[in-house]
């Protein structure tokens, strides 16, 4: 009984793609509907859903070197979540974007407002007011939600308490993002590279700042009930941060950044697939994403700086008074 609901049960790293591969042709071909999903298979699409729209926002927040407020969005959503949940009792799509918009204007609007009238710095206000509406969040959490799973899988994420109306609210998400930057692509760009540029042209850099900020909110609120609001972080700034040593191509740059956070989700439900069937243990998949996430950059860290190793010793003595950079770009 537990196969047929279930046709991942007892398999291993291995045989999970074989499987995987032969019900997505079933799924294609009208052997298997869109009810039949298993558990697994809902993982894997929404954790690559998440992985995608988190790349896309994380490629424009670090190289405008907004991971710190992104940080605290991640984690102010919860107060969002929380408040909608006791006032309506119920975590529907348009409340919880309603949340994600409310919480990520009021965490961009304090910052900018402790930066320009009370003159804090900028990392000093952004940890104020991540502290305050965390704590806060936390406080209604423990206070209001202490019977309910809320909680629990508002911090930590649980992807086995998945459901397939949670499959529609990430591509939503990922859609959402995707149409704005396919767009407004030409505005991003600009009031990332040159702001000044961008404001004689008539384009507001604070506006797609704003914007951006909507966007990370609505990342997190997709992303919290597969990783939670802490381990979001990882999703957004991991990817592009490995992407980033293979391509100085800003094109280039997000869509490899969606692939690896792709691959990652990708193996890491096999992998947790596989180590309950030989371990008898239930690790946290989200966990395991974010530690394949990890191990990725490292392994494309110690990749390019052996392949730029190698590059400086093939160089000619005139060659090698060129900078690292220089060499890594005709590489």
């Amino acid at each position: 009984m537990n196969q047929y609901l279930n046709p991942y049960t007892d398999q291993n790293f291995f045989t999970f793609f074989w499987v995987f591969a032969q019900r997505v042709w079933g799924f294609f071909s009208g052997e298997i509907s869109f009810s039949s999903l298993s558990s697994d298979e809902l993982q894997v699409f929404v954790l690559v859903g998440v992985s995608a729209s988190s790349a896309l926002v994380g490629t424009f927040l670090i190289l405008r070197k907004m991971t710190m407020l992104a940080n605290a969005l991640s984690h102010t959503i919860l107060l969002g979540i929380a408040v909608v949940y006791l006032l309506f009792a119920s975590l529907s799509f348009p409340l919880l974007l309603l949340a994600a918009l409310a919480t990520g204007a009021l965490t961009t609007f304090l910052t900018d407002f402790l930066v320009r009238v009370v003159k804090l710095q900028k990392d000093a206000s952004i940890g104020l007011v991540f502290n305050l509406l965390f704590a806060l969040g936390i406080l209604l959490v423990s206070l209001f939600c202490r019977n309910t799973h809320l909680g629990t899988e508002l911090i930590m994420g649980n992807v086995d308490a998945l459901q397939k109306s949670d499959l529609s609210l990430v591509f939503t998400i990922l859609g959402i993002n995707l149409s704005l930057i396919l767009l407004l692509f030409p505005g991003y760009t600009l009031t990332t590279f040159d702001p000044k540029l961008a404001r004689s042209f008539g384009i507001s850099p604070t506006f797609f700042q704003y914007l951006l900020m909507v966007q990370t909110s609505f990342t997190a609120i997709g992303a919290f009930r597969a990783v939670g609001v802490i381990m979001v972080l990882s999703f957004i700034v991991a990817p592009p941060l490995t992407a980033r040593l293979f391509t100085h191509t800003l094109s280039t740059l997000l869509w490899l950044s969606v692939g690896i956070g792709s691959l990652a989700s990708f193996i890491g439900v096999a992998l947790s697939r596989h180590i309950f069937t030989y371990f008898g243990v239930g690790l946290s998949t989200g966990g395991i994403v974010v530690t394949l996430l990890a191990l990725f950059y490292i392994l494309a860290l110690l990749f390019t700086r052996l392949r730029l190793q190698l590059a400086q010793a093939s160089l000619s003595p005139q060659q090698k008074t060129r900078s690292p950079q220089e060499i890594q770009e005709q590489m």
